[in-house]
């Protein structure tokens, strides 16, 4: 280390234990406060030096803490802009505010770190007189480091002194404010909780930090990127209300994806995000921000634009969708080779823009419905990927594993289909007309009345259409054409996060989906386009509480191929001590429906008949890759991690949703699985007492190869000599002993002086396994056990 920085370090760990410190000012030591101007060219030295051996660190140690909307204090250290705009007190997740809150999403709510400032975002560099004391001194993160470094994590398995709870009280302090922060708290330097970073990485940072913390400016594109993003901004900004129209369109269905030129064969994709601009291709961008991707643009002429995502890619917000000739030849076919008319464009008022049903009734319902099959498993990521870092509230509607069917477009085209939707046009509208500040319980009923119209209408139109049975055999489900493998998607709950995924994974569950196009889009509209995370509560609560509906439809669905006398016993049996009004509603929503089933039927069990009839009809597109076959262990070593699937009871309350196992094989390959806990409910009704509808004796676990989920609770490491060890531990799990007993034999825990070591490998395995998927997992939810 350079002298100077061991000099400045003796200072600082001198005024840090010297009260009188905390009153100077630091105008007057290191001159007033202003915004600095960081980014270099990119042939530089020091861009060079921070893109290698900087940010390298900064996004495997501070960003897999510092990337959603959770992240501590608001401060996203995932993009240079992100670092500069720095911190604030102000909480995204606020689930009893009365109006909504002030939106601060990066790139889009301000566009410069002066417009942060405007907004409440304090500096964590140091924004005073440019000199080494002063970047040391004057800066949050270098004292935050230095105090980690003063303060190591005390030798403890189980860490004392941290609050890890997800709603914990935040501590944000200023620079000025840094000083009684941590007389208070002396261990919480950062990494908060976590092992100090190595010697070379802490001095790495500290030398970037006392040089001025100088960063990269912008990464232009390639020739080729250049010319991809020139050909699909052509196609997205055609000049006839049908281009205009179908721009709006994808654009209310991809803002939140990132984009990737899938005919560009690169080891490692670029990703892009498509942006409203009040400016065309050729121009600079000017971005249009607004709380939802459908809300008045409040200019002439709309722009669609596509631009590099600027910030590290992380887990939890990655929604990967390929652009390709392909994909560009399909919505060529779909929206632009049929024939049809748009003679205006829709309004952007709430009552229009709000409701998919009414906005893009022009545009054919065969084609909305292949768009959003096309990458089903993106548009469903959206739901739970997409508007929230966690939901629980949110995410309580619905089961902690299930399948995920849809109807083939093609079965379903006929213009009678079309008529029905246009006719229940007021039937289908969204609590999103009602906007960010929404009153809940008067607005319910409304929707439930209108909920309740619909699905009489929906009654009738299929009992006409399904005469005595005709047609409704497993025909109608969607089979991905022979190719597409997002035919059948599992989804799974992990409490306040969750994941989908596609193929049938896991053993039979409890419930499924299927998933028609007026469903499918009003459930993206509900959750992605409508909902809006800095809402107020009554706009949160009505959301959650409009998504029974839509769940309870999906459902409904399902049951409907199964046997007639069985349906309504078959969907009540997953709402144990129902009440008396979703008594009602389940027989208003199974009951009127009265067509007999096509499927033969020849057991007891129709359920377990008609998912293995499923699974055969879509054998050909089924995505296997979770499945545990083909690992490199002994066939007797799989089959032991396959019996952890029939691992059932109370004995599981301990384990967390997400655990993730690293096993090295006896010929020294690694294999990563993921062991996820499924919650077992007697009913998912409840709006805040889940613990109520917990039944925790039919609680079971998923294991699966690879990555599922974006915040892992705990790490496992093993060798595979020791899978049945693990496996009978989990056999003989009873409760919390148990539960440590399993972690001291195997965990890396977050106080494990390899924990950096071992995170590094995991993320290692993923991008290798899954360079397209990839993003660095999140460690908000990690556990202190």
């Amino acid at each position: 280390m350079q002298l100077k920085t061991i000099l400045l370090l003796i200072l600082v760990s001198i005024f840090a234990g010297c009260a009188t410190y905390a009153g100077l000012n630091y105008d007057q030591l290191f001159g007033e406060q202003q915004v600095r101007d960081r980014r270099v060219e990119l042939v530089s030295q020091q861009s060079v030096d921070f893109l290698e051996t900087v940010k390298p660190i900064i996004d495997n140690r501070c960003v897999v803490c510092h990337a959603c909307y959770d992240a501590p204090c608001q401060l996203k250290m995932t993009s240079v802009e992100g670092i500069d705009r720095g911190a604030t007190k102000a909480l995204v997740y606020e689930g009893t505010r009365l109006t909504a809150a002030t939106p601060t999403r990066l790139f889009e709510d301000a566009q410069t770190t002066e417009e942060w400032r405007a907004l409440g975002f304090h500096p964590v560099l140091n924004e005073r007189n440019q000199t080494p004391t002063a970047n040391m001194e004057a800066g949050l993160v270098a004292r935050l480091l230095i105090q980690k470094d003063q303060h190591p994590l005390p030798e403890q398995v189980q860490l004392e002194g941290f609050d890890f709870s997800i709603d914990r009280e935040q501590v944000c302090p200023t620079i000025e404010e840094l000083d009684q922060y941590q007389q208070d708290y002396p261990t919480w330097g950062m990494p908060y909780g976590m092992p100090n970073l190595n010697n070379q990485e802490y001095n790495t940072l500290l030398s970037w930090l006392e040089d001025g913390a100088v960063m990269n400016k912008q990464i232009p594109l390639t020739i080729e990127q250049q010319a991809m993003v020139n050909e699909y901004e052509a196609l997205f900004n055609g000049e006839s209300f049908k281009h205009q129209l179908v721009a709006r369109y994808v654009y209310e269905h991809l803002f939140l994806s990132h984009l990737y030129f899938s005919d560009l064969k690169t080891p490692t994709p670029r990703f892009f995000t498509l942006v409203r601009s009040a400016t065309p291709p050729g121009e600079p961008v000017k971005r249009i921000a607004t709380r939802r991707p459908y809300d008045d643009p409040m200019v002439e002429r709309v722009y669609y634009r596509i631009i590099p995502e600027q910030g590290t890619i992380v887990d939890k917000t990655h929604m990967p969708f390929a652009l390709s000739k392909k994909r560009m030849n399909d919505w060529q076919q779909w929206f632009f080779n049929t024939e049809y008319q748009v003679k205006q464009l829709p309004s952007y008022a709430p009552e229009v823009a709000a409701n998919p049903m009414t906005a893009f009734i022009d545009l054919p319902v065969k084609s909305r419905f292949k768009f959003m099959l096309d990458n089903a498993q993106n548009t469903i990521a959206a739901y739970i990927k997409g508007p929230v870092c966690r939901g629980q509230l949110a995410l309580n509607v619905i089961n902690d594993r299930f399948w995920v069917f849809f109807l083939d477009p093609d079965k379903s085209d006929i213009p009678e289909v079309n008529d029905f939707y246009r006719s229940q046009a007021d039937n289908l509208k969204l609590p999103g007309e009602l906007e960010s500040n929404t009153l809940p319980v008067t607005n319910w009923v409304k929707y439930s009345r209108q909920q309740a119209r619909y699905l009489e209408a929906k009654s009738e139109f299929i009992n006409a259409t399904f005469k005595n049975g005709e047609h409704l055999d497993t025909g109608l489900i969607w089979d991905g054409n022979g190719t597409n493998p997002n035919a059948a998607l599992t989804i799974f709950r992990h409490f306040d996060s969750a994941s989908v995924v596609r193929g049938m994974v896991g053993t039979p569950p409890k419930t499924a989906w299927i998933l028609d196009y007026a469903l499918l889009e009003r459930i993206h509209y509900l959750l992605v386009a409508g909902f809006d995370v800095y809402g107020n509560f009554g706009h949160q609560l009505i959301t959650r509480m409009f998504m029974d509906f839509l769940r309870l439809e999906g459902e409904s669905n399902f049951v409907a191929l199964l046997p007639r006398d069985v349906r309504h016993k078959e969907q009540s049996s997953w709402y144990q001590n129902q009440s008396t009004q979703l008594s009602d509603f389940l027989q208003r929503n199974v009951k009127p429906f009265d067509q007999p089933t096509q499927v033969p039927y020849t057991t007891a069990n129709p359920k377990a008949e008609l998912y293995d009839i499923l699974r055969d009809k879509l054998e050909p597109v089924l995505n296997n890759r979770f499945d545990i076959v083909d690992s490199g262990f002994k066939q007797e070593n799989e089959m032991l991690l396959r019996q952890i699937a029939a691992i059932k009871g109370e004995g599981l309350r301990p384990i967390p949703q997400i655990m993730m196992l690293m096993i090295e094989s006896e010929n020294g390959k690694q294999q990563l699985f993921t062991l996820l806990h499924n919650n077992a409910h007697t009913n998912i009704t409840s709006l805040f007492d889940e613990e109520s509808n917990r039944d925790y004796k039919h609680d079971d676990l998923t294991l699966v190869r690879g990555v599922i989920g974006s915040y892992p609770a705990a790490y496992l490491s093993l060798e595979e000599n020791q899978i049945p060890l693990l496996v009978n531990l989990l056999k003989n799990m009873r409760g919390e002993e148990d539960y440590v007993k399993l972690l001291d034999t195997f965990a890396i825990r977050r106080s494990n002086p390899e924990f950096w070591s071992f995170s590094d490998n995991v993320h290692r395995w993923y991008q290798q396994d899954q360079p397209i998927e990839f993003g660095l997992l999140d460690y908000n939810r990690f556990e202190n056990r």
